[in-house]
């Protein structure tokens, strides 16, 4: 093992020991930094269950009052498009997929008729309403 070249002084650790140990009684120990004030949440801006409870609700609420029956419709035929996608999904995961043309077809067919649906139907309906 190679020679220190400089001897004399301590490694940083023991540095670190003697300094704090060799403080008189009457000398005043270095300041040690503050750490950074980290700003207090205010209770308004926590996101509570009872919060998001409040936003859905309100979500839902305007919803049923300024949807037109139309669009609502639309809406719940989404829905039912989106459930069937899943449950073609989810009886391929479960029982095989053994004529995969078929599960292909039939799960193209809800994606494509979801999209279609959407863009066209909803979206139509709703430019209707505006102009």
């Amino acid at each position: 093992m190679p020679a220190k070249k400089n001897a004399t002084q301590p490694a940083p650790s023991a540095a670190a020991t003697t300094q704090s140990s060799t403080t008189a009684a009457g000398s005043v120990p270095l300041a040690q930094p503050k750490p950074a004030s980290t700003p207090v949440a205010t209770p308004s801006a926590k996101n509570t269950p009872a919060n998001w409870d409040k936003v859905l609700q309100n979500i839902y609420q305007y919803y049923m009052k300024e949807t037109p029956q139309r669009t609502k419709l639309i809406d719940v035929f989404l829905v039912f498009i989106a459930v069937v996608g899943a449950l073609q999904f989810l009886y391929c995961i479960l029982a095989g997929n053994y004529p995969f043309n078929a599960f292909l077809s039939g799960f193209g067919a809800t994606v494509g008729q979801f999209v279609l649906t959407s863009s066209y139907l909803r979206m139509s309906h709703t430019v209707d309403q505006v102009v």
